[in-house]
């Protein structure tokens, strides 16, 4: 399919003529290589032919056919080829795949590529211009290698977990799943920027990050706190570890958010909520003291605001230049925020058995070569003949060379 921009000229998709062989399952995989695939990409999936991707059946839910909607949300725009790599002719499939390939990624754990004979210096002897990303839960070395590669695991050992939730609390994991999808993004950083070594020098090259790592790497202001004070963070709820105030605060009907963050704003606010007692209060005369007064400071707004509801409050905030935003559940951001549809942040397609899909589309807007939802997630196997006829080259009686 050719994209097309706002004027109907046609432009070409940023990865147009990149070809990707995905062995990568369940999430931090599937989101790179649905990254790459949204920019043109030519990405297959190679699946075991007996299940496939793990999340097809075993992870969330099913609405219709088999595959699960957690597998769809992460696997548009893909092809599904199904090889048995464990079969000795699969193997040598693969390899000749692998060697018409720009890209090829994995999120086996260490060692498991290699026994089944599809490593990087295998791959690199068919191709070598290959590049060759690997995501595992704790990186190819080091103690913690083989430990197995979960979300909730690499939350935990990277400290995230012990500043999530409400002070004095119980350790409580971030529900988003920032460790797979932090992975998934830095590989897809480390695949586009070996790519264009690659146009500069023509060598391919192995890259790989971690869950452990990644989430580790996000971690910048509890860091900073631990450096600059010798204390481990501790759990602030909504809070903000660099400025006060930077959270949620309660209304009359719900909660708000703000961002007072320097002093113009923090006296805004006080403007705004009719309280120039506090920018006279010492205990909040600068940063400083209103991070060590946060209990006092956040009582005395909320009660300030539980005067009004949030919509009204937010209202006179932006009017006066102070971010402020209302906390809203899923089902208000998806079915009725007039910016998620004016930025076009949900996408649809067409699946053969589930029908029409919504899925979250590509935040990332390229005006020249737009990213694109062109095809539905595949069924299991469902492209197998046809990559193979399009990627492997033919003997002149016409049958497969490998």
């Amino acid at each position: 399919m050719t994209d097309t921009d706002p004027e109907n000229e046609p432009t070409r998709s940023a990865l147009g003529g990149i070809r990707v062989l995905d062995l990568s399952q369940v999430m931090s995989g599937p989101f790179c290589t649905m990254m790459l695939a949204d920019l043109g990409a030519d990405v297959i999936k190679i699946e075991n032919p007996e299940q496939g991707d793990q999340t097809r059946k075993s992870w969330g839910y099913s609405v219709i056919g088999e595959d699960s909607r957690a597998f769809l949300s992460l696997n548009r725009n893909k092809r599904s080829v199904s090889i048995d790599l464990k079969d000795p002719a699969g193997l040598q499939r693969f390899l000749a795949l692998a060697a018409e390939a720009d890209v090829v990624i994995e999120n086996f754990r260490p060692g498991v590529a290699a026994r089944l004979g599809i490593d990087y210096e295998t791959v690199r002897a068919v191709n070598p211009r290959i590049v060759y990303a690997s995501i595992s839960g704790f990186g190819q070395t080091g103690p913690y290698s083989a430990y197995p590669g979960y979300d909730l695991i690499a939350q935990a050992m990277t400290g995230v977990m012990s500043v999530m939730g409400e002070p004095d609390g119980p350790p409580m994991k971030s529900a988003i799943p920032i460790a797979d999808l932090g992975a998934g993004m830095f590989a897809t950083i480390g695949i586009l920027a070996a790519l264009i070594a690659r146009g500069k020098d023509g060598e391919g090259q192995y890259l790989e990050t971690s869950l452990f790592e990644s989430a580790l790497a996000m971690s910048v202001w509890e860091s900073t706190e631990y450096w600059s004070t010798g204390e481990s963070p501790r759990p602030l709820g909504s809070a903000n570890r660099m400025s006060a105030p930077y959270q949620a605060v309660a209304t009359s009907d719900g909660y708000l958010t703000i961002g007072a963050n320097n002093e113009k704003l923090w006296r805004g606010l006080c403007e705004v909520l009719g309280a120039p007692e506090l920018i006279a209060d010492p205990r909040f005369a600068d940063n400083n003291r209103r991070m060590d007064n946060r209990p006092a400071l956040i009582e005395e707004l909320e009660r300030r605001f539980a005067s009004r509801t949030t919509d009204e409050w937010v209202a006179d905030l932006l009017a006066a230049g102070v971010p402020a935003g209302p906390i809203r559940d899923y089902k208000q951001v998806l079915t009725s925020d007039p910016h998620v549809k004016a930025r076009g942040m949900i996408a649809s397609f067409q699946h053969p058995v589930e029908g029409e899909t919504q899925v979250l589309a590509s935040p990332l807007k390229l005006h020249r070569t737009p990213v694109s939802v062109r095809s539905a997630p595949p069924l299991l196997g469902q492209h197998t003949d046809e990559v193979l006829e399009e990627w492997l080259p033919r003997t002149p009686a016409g049958t497969d060379e490998p």
